[in-house]
């Protein structure tokens, strides 16, 4: 982040010349919607988890450019050496405030694959240049939400600490890991700033570099309970691990003698299944029953998972690398796709004009806004050679069925121009012969609520601890099977079937105008 606190050139070059060329030919001020999303869960697992929206709402809030951002922006050549970017653009840019509207998903929800979590309208120059910024927030954050969520599972009640500072991409990463880890689970970070930042829990003692700077390792303890009585998890495996376990009892013993009590200790190195059990006994017999095992050493949701089939007796985990840099999976694949464009008509209807590219033919949607008298909106979608990347078109919407028990039942993706009807079905998007029925369910919700109206907050802010109570109570209602490691259930999520015949259409339309243009035996 600039010393400004300007964000507005944190974006990708072309984000900035297609709004340049909006703005050029007179189309900047079009309505448009926009929706993010992802296309696959992360670390081959059965969901997500949504995070990093309190961030962008932030960026979108403070966005501006400020005087430095526009003198560079001066500098900058197209290939004919003359500026890319005239006086005039820059002008404009610099009086530019945003007024996009936003609805997005809770952070905290559990989300699924080509799920909207966040659907952006306003007009079509603004929303292109909040794109890449956008995704950069919520892809991060929300990867890193998910594989918190997954550790924190393994550990099965166990306290899970975020301990990733020194390995995490960066100083922003950092802070962001230690938000996104404390939304998925984890108790407390390493991370200082992060606490005071964002008021999540802060954790830590010594370092190997602690025992090794005094003359014995018992001398190391002891100077640190004198020091530090309130604040003892003694690191034991610098030299001997378990001859570690037994100077931390010896100075515990002191610091019982003292009034105050040795927390625990902490493995960082080794067997941790078999130095657990046989710390845990020798602290056991020396009448520490209640002295934590705190195990660090590249851990991950999986290598905890073996420790406790292993009868591991940590107690408490300490997650970094792994976790910060989401190792198995480093990105998130989401994608910011327009859905649909408006174009004014004029009062008088014999002027209006149908849409470009062979698509007149298509549903229109004629809706009264107050800052617009008459917008008539067409649903776009993008349509690739791998099906998984086609787009969804029009103005989306994610409805959550429960059971009458609370649980968890199907989603359904619809537009919101044409709402789905009962009986309520869901079309499955990879076999559309596949319907599921959402008979018998009791009730259901919208999961894109309004965050942001005309580019003002229209919500409170959750508290982080808030965040993690709901993405921990969401979690609940699903069935245990989607959170697991290998081969996880397959929740079921779909498009509802007025949004799947509109899918359709749009793709069968441009198929035929390729094919008209191309000849009869294109693919």
């Amino acid at each position: 982040m600039s010393s400004t606190g300007s964000l507005a050139l944190l974006t990708d070059l072309y984000q900035l010349t297609m709004a340049y060329g909006y703005w050029a030919r007179g189309r900047g001020g079009r309505r448009a919607i926009f929706h993010l999303s992802f296309r696959k869960a992360p670390f081959a697992g059965g969901y997500a988890v949504a995070a990093g929206l309190q961030p962008a709402l932030e960026y979108i809030s403070n966005y501006h450019f400020e005087p430095s951002d526009l003198e560079y922006l001066a500098t900058l050549m197209g290939n004919d050496g003359k500026p890319l970017f005239p006086n005039e653009f820059l002008d404009y840019l610099s009086r530019l405030r945003l007024s996009l509207d936003v609805d997005a998903m809770p952070e905290g929800t559990v989300v699924f694959a080509n799920q909207p979590l966040l659907r952006v309208e306003g007009p079509l120059l603004e929303c292109q240049l909040v794109e890449s910024t956008l995704l950069n927030l919520i892809n991060y954050q929300t990867l890193i939400a998910t594989k918190a969520s997954r550790v924190v599972a393994a550990a099965q009640g166990d306290t899970v600490l975020e301990f990733g500072l020194r390995r995490a991409q960066g100083i922003n990463g950092a802070l962001a890991a230690s938000r996104a880890a404390f939304i998925g689970g984890c108790q407390a970070t390493s991370n200082v700033l992060a606490g005071k930042l964002f008021g999540i829990p802060v954790k830590g003692t010594h370092a190997h570099s602690w025992v090794m700077s005094h003359d014995s390792e018992l001398e190391a303890f002891d100077e640190y309970s004198q020091a530090m009585p309130n604040n003892c998890v003694f690191l034991v495996d610098t030299y001997d691990t378990l001859r570690g376990v037994r100077r931390a009892i010896e100075v515990g013993r002191r610091l019982r003698d003292r009034g105050h009590r040795m927390v625990g200790i902490r493995l960082d190195s080794g067997d941790l299944a078999w130095l657990s059990i046989q710390a845990r006994e020798l602290l056991d017999e020396a009448g520490f029953p209640d002295a934590v095992i705190v195990a660090s050493n590249d851990l991950d949701e999986r290598l905890i998972q073996s420790l406790k089939l292993q009868d591991a007796k940590i107690t408490v985990w300490g997650v970094g690398t792994k976790l910060v840099t989401g190792q198995d999976q480093p990105a998130l694949g989401g994608v910011y796709k327009l859905s649909a464009i408006a174009e004014e008509r004029s009062t008088d209807r014999s002027d209006a004009h149908a849409p470009s590219g062979g698509r007149g033919s298509l549903p229109e949607v004629t809706l009264g806004r107050e800052e617009i008298d008459d917008i008539v909106w067409r649903p776009v979608m993008k349509l690739s050679e791998q099906p998984i990347k086609n787009s969804l078109p029009g103005k989306l919407q994610v409805r959550r069925f429960y059971r009458a028990d609370g649980s968890a039942m199907s989603d359904m993706i619809y537009n919101e121009w044409d709402p789905c009807l009962e009986p309520y079905s869901i079309v499955d998007p990879e076999d559309p012969t596949r319907r599921t029925s959402c008979r018998g369910q009791t009730s259901f919700r919208d999961l894109l609520l309004p965050v942001m109206r005309t580019g003002k907050l229209c919500v409170g802010t959750p508290t982080l601890l808030e965040i993690q109570r709901l993405a921990t109570r969401e979690l609940t209602t699903f069935h245990s099977g989607i959170r697991r490691f290998d081969h996880p259930h397959r929740y079921p999520v779909g498009f509802d079937p007025r949004l799947h015949d509109l899918r359709l259409r749009l793709m069968q339309e441009s198929r035929a105008d390729a094919r008209a243009e191309h000849g009869e035996f294109l693919p």
